[in-house]
């Protein structure tokens, strides 16, 4: 539950007024893969490697409005890991995020 706050929240936050996020999920093989896309602000490439860094919060001025911390992508990071699973986000700046997480299914 805390992973999918974490990033609907993010989705939220950096997506303006009539934007759009699409959730997705779909069982591959042995696995669920789940995705939150959005059409938001997006990320720089030049950050895209430091978003799971504790405290990184990205382009500043982007950011102005908001309060946290910069551990909202560590702790999503740590939350997959526990359950075996990997995360990837995809990003370009002005067009949008998606962040694709996949899980091994048990038994």
């Amino acid at each position: 539950m805390q992973l999918f706050m974490i990033l609907l929240d993010n989705a939220i936050k950096f997506t303006q007024e009539h934007g759009q996020i699409d959730l997705g999920c779909v069982k591959q093989g042995r696995s669920v893969l789940i995705t939150v896309k959005d059409n938001g602000a997006g990320i720089l490439k030049s950050d895209l490697p430091l978003v799971f860094n504790r405290f990184y919060k990205g382009d500043y001025a982007r950011d102005r409005w908001d309060q946290g911390a910069g551990l909202g992508l560590l702790i999503a990071h740590w939350i997959v890991d526990q359950h075996q699973g990997s995360i990837r986000i995809s990003s370009e700046a002005g067009q949008g995020t998606m962040v694709a997480i996949r899980f091994p299914l048990i038994g």
